[in-house]
């Protein structure tokens, strides 16, 4: 096996901290900046935001569900290039404050743990609805399928089973991670009669005030 297999999934390498490919996302994201940096002053602030999303914001979401797990030093170049994103929109420098608030208010966007826990919950949501694989739905069972007799309240609120696992890299894997982000979500998102569409602009929203409520 080569030290690094480039597939649809990205760059991943041995160790499973996917650092070779979010390095290299974040230096063609970068190398996208600088251009968009130039044209700047000639375009309005919806079709730099078109830009922005089409060339930058695309690949940071790309298969960004498998960094779950990753350390923070790895995510954080992403959180970098979202940073850069929103300052070329907002024609700011770096150094100016108010950076993280026109993310949160302005442009609605989630930092890169809360992208992450968002693309995972979406897929349990899609495993749950029948609308995902089946290889992935089977890895999201209810409580009350491993314990039939139990009346939990767990139950009730539509959580799922978590499996337990020995190894660290072990909590990553989508039948750990997937029914971990789903349980702590709110009740009312866990209620399977929530469309999809209204599903995620809530998803969507309860990270974004979570996060406003400490800023």
């Amino acid at each position: 096996m080569k030290l690094s297999d480039c597939n649809i999934c990205g760059t991943v390498i041995t160790d499973l901290s996917l650092q070779q490919h979010v390095s290299t996302v974040s230096a063609r994201c970068f190398y996208k900046l600088r251009q968009l940096r130039c044209v700047r002053r000639s375009l309005d602030h919806d079709s730099i935001a078109t830009l922005v999303h089409a060339f930058i914001s695309s690949r940071v979401d790309y298969c960004c569900s498998l960094l779950t797990g990753c350390p923070k030093f790895v995510m954080d170049k992403f959180q970098k290039v979202l940073s850069a994103a929103a300052r070329v929109i907002t024609n700011s420098r770096k150094y100016e404050r108010g950076l993280m608030y026109t993310r949160r208010h302005e442009l609605h966007w989630l930092d890169i743990h809360e992208r992450i826990q968002f693309r995972i919950a979406v897929t349990v949501r899609r495993c749950l609805n029948g609308l995902a694989p089946v290889y992935l739905t089977q890895l999201c069972t209810s409580v009350t399928q491993n314990r039939p007799s139990c009346r939990l309240r767990s139950s009730y609120c539509h959580r799922l089973a978590v499996p337990s696992v020995k190894l660290s890299t072990g909590s990553r894997s989508f039948s750990v991670s997937g029914p971990t982000v789903w349980n702590a979500l709110v009740d009312y998102l866990t209620n399977p009669t929530l469309p999809i569409d209204v599903f995620k602009s809530y998803l969507k929203l309860s990270y974004l005030l979570i996060i406003n409520t400490t800023l």
